[in-house]
């Protein structure tokens, strides 16, 4: 009997998951395209971290980590921010929900390749965490600098509500990236040139 696993196209539907979806876009975004500009964002931070601060960042896994870490919105979908954390009760819900996607979407690998994925998708560790959810915030900011840019002022208060975020994480690297990468994000594209 010939048994399939169903993962990876699972992994491929996140491109019909929208984002930002209580807000007006300008440019619409589904959750594979945030997990690119996080994965690229995390390398960045890690790349930072080595370079400039001379850190040691398991850059690879955190990579990895980043690949995953909006997986269950393929079953949730993508709850908005202020949903989520709403109060108390319905954060630590919407927890166990993501608890229970990620046991199901883990139920989807062949057994032969599930601790793997198992610390990717339940089990990360709080170091590559840390870099994971900076990343995320540092993408969530840079969407809202964007959308600010073409003249979208609903992203206004998000954007500053991220950087207040990003500041509180306390990471050298962020800030580096702040000062030498972000300003280009608010250039047009002859600007750049």
């Amino acid at each position: 009997m010939n048994t399939h696993f169903h993962f990876l196209a699972y992994m491929y539907r996140l491109q019909h998951i929208d984002r930002w979806s209580l807000m007006r876009n300008s440019q619409r975004e589904n959750v594979a395209e945030h997990t690119f500009h996080v994965a690229l964002l995390a390398h960045a931070l890690c790349t930072i971290a080595k370079n400039v601060f001379h850190k040691e960042v398991p850059t690879e896994k955190v990579v990895c980590a980043t690949l995953f870490h909006d997986a269950t919105e393929v079953i949730t979908g993508d709850i908005p921010t202020p949903v989520k954390h709403h109060n108390a009760d319905i954060h630590r819900n919407f927890r166990e929900i993501e608890r229970l996607a990620s046991e199901r979407l883990l139920d989807m690998v062949p057994s032969e390749l599930q601790d793997e994925y198992k610390s990717l998708l339940i089990e990360p560790s709080e170091e590559v965490l840390r870099w994971v959810k900076a990343a995320d915030r540092l993408d969530a900011y840079l969407k809202c600098t964007v959308e600010i840019l073409t003249g979208n002022r609903e992203f206004v208060v998000a954007r500053d509500e991220c950087l207040d975020a990003l500041r509180t994480m306390a990471m050298p690297e962020i800030d580096y990236f702040l000062e030498t990468f972000a300003p280009s994000f608010e250039k047009t594209l002859d600007e750049l040139r």
